[in-house]
């Protein structure tokens, strides 16, 4: 990356929201408990997904990769945040920021595209119950998310390259609370349209394409669900899919807003605000939007915890 006169380029300041104080004592506060709430929920599911015979299906094996993802995804921001909020000192390294946008763009692209696999999960279970587990083999199911992870990797090594690609002439301040995509290229002292244009066709792919396929798989499940005679098995389905759909909205809402808008579209405020819902509230909200309404997980719960004071 070029930098003016020959200066030492050591790092970056992100701004995030200081200024504004009072706000990050609020912040600091409300993300600490949003956080603790993140790392609970994802580690219950992983875990009771893992010791409970009973999830080991496909629903719950790409829901523990969910999971997964979102404790990944947050502890890629959040901590750093956290620290930024109770201190003076904003700086970030210039290979910490690298790394920050790395893993932070790549979990984000693979979430986008493990949402899209598990509507199509739902798909097959609610469309082609007979044929359930032999559609949604172990193996295929393997295959999906490696997949999604591998595509969501490459992705964000290809942006992270052509971002750090761009001369940023010793300007180092960030007006955002992590190194983001958007806020680094207005760092830069040359046009940056051509990156802008091929940020936006990789944000088409990675979130459309997605979205279509969530679309087609719940408008397919939707009709079918209708045809389903037993109120208790309608309400069951619809259940299992509502929670799917609202997930899918909270994430792909604020993602969309994010990433296919032109950046001047929007102000920087409103963009931190945005991306707190993506990075810590989508995370936080998730384990419990699963597990709330299903009795599958609450049971496993109950076992697990009847197995462990029954130890004692």
């Amino acid at each position: 990356m070029e930098q003016k006169n020959g200066s030492s380029f050591t790092g970056f300041i992100l701004l995030g929201f200081s200024d504004r104080p009072q706000l990050e004592r609020v912040l600091f506060v409300v993300l600490l408990i949003f956080y603790l709430l993140t790392l609970l929920g994802n580690t219950t599911i992983i875990a009771l997904s893992h010791l409970d015979p009973q999830l080991h299906t496909p629903m719950y094996f790409f829901l523990s990769n969910l999971s997964l993802l979102d404790l990944c995804y947050t502890t890629s921001t959040v901590p750093q945040l956290l620290v930024h909020l109770r201190g003076a000192d904003k700086s970030i390294s210039f290979s910490s920021c690298v790394a920050q946008l790395f893993f932070s763009l790549g979990l984000g692209c693979t979430e986008c595209i493990l949402l899209g696999v598990m509507a199509f999960d739902r798909y097959a279970a609610v469309c082609r119950p007979l044929h359930y587990m032999v559609i949604m083999h172990p193996r295929l199911c393997a295959l999906m998310a490696s997949g999604s992870w591998f595509i969501g990797f490459a992705n964000s090594s290809l942006q992270t390259v052509l971002i750090f690609l761009v001369p940023l002439c010793g300007k180092n301040k960030i007006d955002h609370f992590f190194c983001e995509v958007t806020p680094l290229l207005k760092l830069a002292c040359v046009d940056t349209t051509a990156n802008e244009s091929e940020i936006f066709f990789a944000g088409v792919i990675i979130l459309l394409i997605p979205v279509a396929l969530i679309t087609f798989s719940y408008g397919q499940i939707v009709r079918e669900v209708l045809r389903i005679k037993s109120a208790v098995g309608r309400r069951k389905a619809f259940g299992t899919c509502g929670s799917h759909l609202t997930v899918v909205s909270l994430f792909y809402g604020t993602a969309i807003y994010a990433y296919l808008q032109p950046s001047s579209s929007h102000s920087q405020d409103q963009g931190k605000f945005i991306a707190l819902v993506y990075t810590i509230i989508t995370p936080m909200a998730n384990p419990f939007i699963y597990t709330l309404r299903n009795k599958d997980v609450m049971g496993a719960m109950k076992k697990v915890l009847c197995r462990g004071s029954d130890s004692r």
